[in-house]
């Protein structure tokens, strides 16, 4: 039962973990007038660089048209650009605006601080086994991402949904 118990412990301090970087996103993206969605998309270009809209798509799990309008969003409040991609002209590469994202820097670093905090707190070999497992739970969740996606119903073919030309 000890076991039991230990495990549901666990279990609710990782829900809690989960939720309060979840909530420190949405506080976030609120306090620089942004969607959550906005907030993350260019936080996955601030992490992994210019992308085109496609990969973005993919990335923020959006669709292409969705997307689309997520980029024109970031590009009117003066966050991206987009620009041709200099190993195929043909192709569109969105990447951060000149001195866009100091005010989501600034917005982020009592977490950074408050973390960083934290971290001293551990031996190294402590870190590095936090920094193993956070390397290897970001795919672990991307990949869960992609199957909760694959297996859910299309919103227009939920019970109770009415057609769109019946609307």
């Amino acid at each position: 039962m000890a076991d039991d118990d230990a495990s549901t412990d666990a279990h609710l301090v990782f829900r809690q973990y989960l939720d309060a970087v979840g909530l420190h996103g949405m506080a976030g993206a609120e306090a620089v007038g942004l969607q959550a969605t906005e907030w993350y998309a260019l936080s996955v270009i601030s992490v992994e660089g210019p992308l085109t809209p496609g990969e973005l798509a993919v990335r923020t799990g959006l669709t292409t048209g969705a997307t689309t309008r997520l980029i024109d969003r970031l590009e009117s409040a003066g966050y991206v650009r987009r620009a041709a991609d200099p190993a195929d002209r043909r192709r569109l590469r969105v990447e951060p605006a000149a001195d866009s994202f100091p005010a989501l820097e600034e917005t982020a670093a009592p977490a950074r601080r408050r973390i960083t905090e934290l971290l001293e707190r551990y031996t190294p070999e402590q870190r590095a086994l936090l920094f193993d497992y956070f390397s290897r739970a970001a795919p672990a969740y991307r990949a869960a991402a992609e199957e909760v996606r694959a297996a859910a119903t299309p919103p227009h073919r939920r019970p109770g949904r009415k057609p769109s030309s019946a609307r």
